[in-house]
């Protein structure tokens, strides 16, 4: 086992003018699991590959454990990737896919074998140890292509998006599969994924990438309760955060027809912030139905509702200048989501108001992106 650390690491490909990676500083500890997130094209895949030793650093320095490996071949390196596509073998058998790095390093059969048949027992492979992968469902074959990864024992562990071939119900089950096993075996996970569940449920931190730079890297509830700028604020949360630019005036933010008052606390943060724009953000748990003359709501022309047993969601758009809904006008075409009991589900069409709970919301400085409470 061993800490990982990017040290101003900078990858530029060839023919390229911005980087794919950009002076990205991180440090993962000795055990830890590290979740890689972001859009796709947002450099998370980059930076795996660039720790593996199959991308050039352009600038910059990694690290594993106290050795300097920015320029070691990836066969020095003592670390374990995990594909999308499972990359097995299909003319070899489980047990033979996963010894197979062992015995190219020249391993002995028996120790081969004793190494193989523990791990199948901590995956639940053991009854599958002689079949091709082509008998086996999605889920067997990726767990194959992690026990191969086990096998090996590294200091390491590299997943690219390792569960995205699989089915949602599939998905849900393997996550926890891979989550339990990886604070078992205890040893430093990079994991690459773009799916919000995966990102917020199985790591200890998750660093968000966005064009190249660490936009944020801290605890799922740090980035999802504390978001920094914007971009992490709309990215982390499914649904995502609400988020849109209002008029400001003193301590009051203008939602259509509606206005809702900052907090004290917050009004005191933004002395000295002139400008009458604001982007204010909040969940859509952090916001319920109201009642009609209710000054500190707004109102939203529904579009749409979902009603998935437990939760509730109602998909609108804010109304300004009344609530004609045969001719609305409504403040621009982003969808508010608000999650509700079912019981409480409006129907289409419908206008309601809405409450937003102040002490949760997040303001943002339009000119920068950066939260300012």
């Amino acid at each position: 086992m061993a800490s990982v650390v990017y040290d101003h690491v900078t990858r530029l490909y060839p023919g390229n003018t911005e980087p794919s990676v950009s002076d990205l500083c991180l440090d993962v500890k000795d055990g830890e699991f590290m979740i890689l997130v972001g859009p796709s094209g947002c450099g998370k895949s980059t930076t795996l590959r660039m720790l593996a030793g199959l991308e050039e650093v352009n600038r910059g320095r990694i690290f594993i454990g106290n050795q300097d490996m920015t320029t070691e071949q990836p066969k020095n390196r003592d670390i374990a990737m995990v594909f999308q596509n499972y990359a097995l073998y299909p003319y070899m058998s489980v047990a033979a896919n996963m010894g197979f790095a062992l015995k190219i390093a020249g391993v002995p059969k028996d120790e081969i074998r004793r190494k193989v048949e523990e791990t199948a027992e901590i995956l639940d492979l053991t009854d599958l140890l002689n079949r091709k992968p082509q008998a086996l469902s999605g889920g067997q074959r990726q767990r194959v292509a992690m026990g191969r990864a086990i096998v090996r024992q590294p200091k390491v562990f590299l997943m690219d998006e390792p569960l995205s071939n699989l089915d949602a119900k599939l998905r849900a089950q393997t996550r926890t599969q891979i989550a339990n096993l990886q604070r078992t075996l205890g040893v430093t996970t990079l994991y690459v994924t773009h799916d919000q569940t995966e990102a917020l449920t199985m790591g200890d931190r998750i660093a968000v990438l966005n064009f190249g730079v660490l936009q944020q890297c801290g605890t799922p509830s740090e980035l999802y309760n504390h978001p920094r700028n914007v971009f992490v604020a709309g990215f982390i949360g499914s649904p995502s955060m609400n988020l849109g630019t209002y008029a400001l005036y003193e301590d009051r933010i203008q939602i259509g027809d509606g206005s809702i008052a900052l907090p004290r606390e917050m009004t005191r943060k933004l002395t000295g912030f002139t400008d009458n724009k604001i982007i204010l953000g909040f969940r859509p748990e952090a916001a319920h139905l109201s009642f009609a003359d209710d000054p500190e709501s707004f109102k939203l022309l529904v579009r749409n509702v979902e009603n998935l047993g437990a939760d509730g969601y109602v998909y609108g758009n804010v109304l300004t200048g009344g609530a004609d809904t045969t001719t609305p006008n409504l403040l621009g075409d982003q969808m508010t989501t608000i999650r509700v009991t079912p019981r409480e589900l409006p129907k289409v069409g419908d206008v309601i108001n809405i409450r937003i709970d102040q002490s949760t919301m997040h303001l943002f400085a339009p000119s920068t992106g950066l939260c300012l409470n």
